[in-house]
C-alpha cells in the first residue's frame, strides 16, 4: 500500500483569512513518521454580513489512495445483521460507510447510502435508545396551503435571534416537506384530521399550524418505521452496545482524513475497529453535562468530543436549549420511587394547543414577559419560568390544559396523560407541575450544506451537527426536520467520496489500539468507577449552578476553574490506580467526553459578550449587532492539554482556539 502518515496537527483561522493554516508537529507511534510540512487548504470565508457561515468548511479534496477490498457480507439469524470479523491485529470490520448513531439522521442516511455500498450502524445501547425515540412534538414542515416557506423561514430566524444561516434555513424549509412525505411513504403513521388530511399542530414560535405528529409520541413512530426498513435492508449491519472511543484520522498532505472509528463492545469488553471510506456522525447531543435533562443516558456528547479531538471545527456551543416544561417530580401527588435517569418532557405542543403557565398562586405570568405569552420561543419561556422560580423561591410552575375538552386532551397527549396519571395526576382536571431541563445543543460540529466537515471523509447530521439552521435558539420541531434534510443532503457527497476512495485492510495498523483494562484488579476497578460516577455528578452540578439559563462572567469563570480542578483530580486518581491513557472503558470514555463538551460550552459562553437567544448573561444583557456572528472553535496550538482533549492513539496534546467575530482566544486548560 502507499504509505499514509499519521501526524499531529494544529489548525487556526487567522483574522480576515480565507484559509486554514496547518502547523505540523511530531507524532510517535506505529505507522507514524516525522514530517515537516506547512501548507494551506482552501476554506470558504466565514460568516460576513450575510451570515452564510454554512459555507465555512473546507471543500472535500481528493483523498489519498489505498487499495480497499471489503469482505463479503454475512447475514445471521438475529434481528439485525452482523458482519463477520476481518481480523487484522485484533477485531477489525470494514465497510464502505460507518454511521455512529441510530436516530433519525443516522438511519435515514444509512438507508440511502446502502444503495451504493455496505453500511455499519454503530449504536451505544439498543438501536431505539436515542433522542429521536423520545421526541414528542413532531416535525415542522410547510404542508398547508395557507402556510409558506417564507413564513417558516421567518419564524426560524426570529426564534434563532437572527444568528441563523439564511441559506441553511432556506434549504431546510424548502426541502422539508418532501422529506416528510418520504417518511410517510416509508410507513411512518402520523395523525390525520376528520377531513382526511394530516393534523397539523402549532407550537411556540410558529406563526402557522405546521407540526406533523403522531399523538405525543412522534419520535417513537419515526424510529419504528426507520428501524423496520433498516432490518429489511441486506446492506445495513447494526452493531448495538458499541461505544465509540475515537475517530481514526491521518494526514495526507494538507488534509485530515477520517478512516473510521474505534469502538468498545460494552457486552464483551472487546475493542472493535471499524475501517470505512466515509464516516457519518449522528450521535446526538450532550444533555448529560447537566443533571436535569430530557435526553436519554446515551447523550454524553461523544460525537462532538470525538470530532473536536479529530481536529474538526466546532461552533456555537454556548447555545444550550433548556426546554421550559419538563415534568417536575416535586409537584406530583405520587412521587417517583427512584431518581429518573432523564426528565420526562411535557411537549411544546401542550402550550401550542392552548396550555397556560401559572405560578403556584395560579397567577398567569407569561404575558408580563412577552406579548406572545405561552407561544413565545423556548428561550424566552425558559428564562421567564426561571425568573419566576428565583423571585418566588419555588421549585416549579404549573402548566394547565384542563380547560380543553377531555377527549381532545387524551387524544392529543396520550403519553403525557398516562404518565402523569401513574403519579396520581389527571391532566384533564389539574395543572401539570413543570420546570426547565437541558434539552438540545444548538451548537456542534460545524457542517456545510451537505453535512461536510473540514475533516475529509467525515460528515455530520442531527444534533451533533451545527448547520446554522438554529442560530442562537432552535425553533420547536425543527430538529427532526433538520436531521431529515441534512442526512439526505450528505448522501451524494458521501457516495462520491466513497467511490473515489480506497483503503487497505493493513491501514488498521496505522493506529495503536485502545486497551481494555483487563489487567487491573477488580478492587482497583471498584474504586475507579464510583469515583468516576462522583465526578460526573459533580460536573453536572457545576454546569447547572454556574452555566445554566442565566449566566455571568464571574460564574462562568468559576465553572471553568472548578471543572479544570475536577478533571485534573479525576485524571490523577485514574492514573494513580494504574489506568493508562490508552485504556478505554465505557464510563471513562463518557466522562472524558462530558468534560470536553462542558469546557467547550463554557469557553464559547465566555467569548460571547452579548445576550442572544439561549445565551443570556447579566454582564452583557443586550443584543449587539456587531457580535451577530457564530462562535468558531478550531484546534490551535500544540501546548499541553488534558486527556479529554486528545485522541487515545495520538501522543501530542492540543489547546483550543476560539474565534468569535475576528478575535482568537486561547483557552488555558
Amino acid at each position: 500500500m502507499q504509505s499514509l502518515t499519521c501526524i499531529a496537527m494544529a489548525t487556526c483561522i487567522p483574522a480576515g483569512s480565507g484559509t486554514l493554516q496547518f502547523r505540523v508537529t511530531n507524532c510517535k507511534g506505529n505507522g507514524c513518521r516525522k514530517i515537516a510540512l506547512v501548507s494551506d487548504a482552501p476554506i470558504a470565508r466565514f460568516l460576513q454580513k450575510d451570515l452564510s457561515w454554512s459555507k465555512a468548511v473546507s471543500k472535500v479534496p481528493q483523498t489519498h489512495r489505498c487499495a480497499f477490498s471489503a469482505p463479503p457480507l454475512q447475514k445471521n439469524q438475529k434481528l439485525f445483521k452482523v458482519i463477520s470479523s476481518c481480523k487484522v491485529d485484533g477485531p477489525t470490520r470494514c465497510f464502505d460507510f460507518s454511521v455512529v448513531g441510530s436516530g433519525i439522521a443516522g438511519l435515514c442516511y444509512a438507508l440511502e447510502v446502502a444503495k451504493y455500498g455496505s453500511v455499519a450502524v454503530i449504536t451505544k445501547a439498543e438501536s431505539h435508545e436515542c433522542n429521536t425515540n423520545y421526541a414528542q412534538g413532531g416535525v415542522s414542515a410547510v404542508l398547508c396551503p395557507s402556510d409558506s416557506v417564507e413564513s417558516h423561514m421567518k419564524d426560524t430566524i426570529v426564534a434563532g435571534a437572527y444568528l441563523c444561516d439564511e441559506e441553511s434555513v432556506r434549504v431546510v424549509c424548502t426541502e422539508g416537506p418532501e422529506r416528510v412525505r418520504e417518511l410517510i411513504a416509508m410507513g411512518a403513521s402520523f395523525d390525520h384530521g376528520e377531513d382526511g388530511n394530516l393534523h397539523l399542530m402549532r407550537e411556540g414560535g410558529h406563526s402557522h399550524h405546521r407540526i406533523v405528529h403522531a399523538a405525543d409520541m412522534t419520535g417513537k413512530e419515526i424510529e419504528r418505521a426507520l428501524l423496520k426498513a433498516v432490518i429489511n435492508n441486506p446492506n445495513i449491519f447494526v452493531f448495538e452496545h458499541h461505544c465509540a472511543i475515537d475517530l481514526l484520522t491521518c494526514q495526507d498532505g494538507s488534509d485530515i482524513n477520517c478512516l473510521g472509528v474505534d469502538t468498545l463492545n460494552t457486552k464483551t469488553l472487546e475493542v472493535v475497529r471499524f475501517l470505512s471510506k466515509v464516516t457519518l456522525l449522528a450521535s446526538g447531543g450532550a444533555g448529560h453535562i447537566y443533571p436535569k435533562t430530557t435526553n436519554p443516558l446515551v447523550a454524553t456528547g461523544d460525537g462532538i468530543a470525538m470530532a473536536h479531538r479529530a481536529q474538526a471545527v466546532i461552533s456555537n456551543m454556548e447555545f444550550v436549549q433548556f426546554h421550559p416544561t419538563a415534568l417536575a417530580d416535586e409537584g406530583l401527588p405520587i412521587k417517583p420511587t427512584k431518581l429518573r435517569e432523564k426528565a420526562f418532557l411535557i411537549s411544546e405542543a401542550v402550550r401550542g394547543d392552548g396550555g397556560i403557565l401559572y405560578n403556584l398562586d395560579m397567577e398567569r405570568f407569561m404575558p408580563f414577559y412577552d406579548e406572545r405569552a405561552e407561544l413565545a420561543p423556548r428561550d424566552v419561556v425558559a428564562r421567564s419560568i426561571d425568573d419566576q422560580l428565583k423571585k418566588r423561591g419555588e421549585k416549579y410552575v404549573l402548566l394547565d390544559i384542563s380547560h380543553k375538552p377531555k377527549e381532545e386532551i387524551l387524544s392529543h397527549f396520550p403519553n403525557i396523560s398516562s404518565t402523569c396519571l401513574l403519579h396520581g395526576l389527571d391532566i384533564t382536571r389539574h395543572p401539570i407541575p413543570v420546570v426547565p431541563a437541558a434539552h438540545y445543543m444548538c451548537g456542534g460540529v460545524q457542517a456545510g450544506l451537505q453535512g461536510e466537515t473540514n475533516v475529509k471523509g467525515l460528515y455530520v447530521a442531527g444534533e451533533v451537527a451545527c448547520t446554522g439552521l438554529h442560530g442562537a435558539n432552535r425553533l420547536a420541531s425543527n430538529s427532526l426536520l433538520e436531521a431529515l434534510v441534512f442526512a439526505r443532503r450528505a448522501v451524494q457527497p458521501s457516495v462520491d467520496c466513497m467511490k473515489s476512495s480506497s483503503l487497505d485492510l493493513t491501514a488498521s495498523n496505522l493506529w495503536p489500539r485502545p486497551a481494555v483494562p483487563l489487567s487491573l484488579e477488580s478492587n482497583v476497578t471498584d474504586r475507579i468507577l464510583p469515583m468516576t460516577k462522583e465526578s460526573r455528578t459533580e460536573l453536572q452540578a457545576i454546569m447547572w449552578n454556574y452555566v445554566g439559563i442565566v449566566r455571568s462572567t464571574m460564574r462562568l469563570e468559576t465553572a471553568k476553574q472548578k471543572i479544570g480542578n475536577l478533571e485534573a483530580k479525576w485524571e490523577e486518581c485514574l492514573f494513580q490506580h494504574g489506568w493508562k491513557p490508552t485504556m478505554a472503558g465505557p464510563e471513562i470514555c463518557e466522562m472524558r467526553n462530558l468534560f470536553c463538551c462542558a469546557k467547550l460550552v463554557i469557553s464559547s459562553a465566555l467569548s460571547r459578550h452579548e445576550s442572544r437567544g439561549l445565551h443570556y448573561t447579566v454582564d452583557f444583557p443586550h443584543l449587539e449587532e456587531s457580535k451577530r456572528l457564530p462562535t468558531i472553535i478550531v484546534p490551535s496550538s500544540t501546548v499541553n492539554g488534558t486527556w479529554s482533549s486528545r485522541q487515545l492513539h495520538k501522543q501530542p496534546m492540543y489547546q483550543d482556539g476560539i474565534k468569535l467575530c475576528h478575535n482568537t482566544i486561547h483557552i488555558n486548560r
